[in-house]
């Protein structure tokens, strides 16, 4: 059974200037989620960007962490902090 998990990310100060090396790694890794399913949404929040929320439809929350697993951001230090929580979608 499929669920529903909301992973929220905490970006630096200087998150444009950390995440651009690795930005179009880090949209390509979103779109091959986003084509299969798993992932329905995701963007930067705050003015100015402070983190950014992804939304997942996944079998359990193991699946969003292969996702950072995946993920150049966090490979590469861009992600000061995180948290999955699960989303009750009504």
């Amino acid at each position: 059974m499929t669920a529903h998990f909301l992973l929220l990310y905490d970006y630096p100060d200087d998150v444009l200037e950390r995440r651009a090396p690795w930005r179009e790694e880090h949209l390509e890794l979103v779109r091959q989620w986003k084509e299969d399913g798993r992932l329905l949404l995701a963007g930067a929040i705050g003015d100015p960007v402070s983190g950014g929320a992804l939304a997942f439809r996944v079998e359990e929350e193991t699946d969003v962490d292969e996702f950072m697993r995946l993920d150049p951001y966090v490979r590469e230090g861009v992600i000061t902090g995180h948290r999955v929580e699960p989303w009750n979608v009504v």
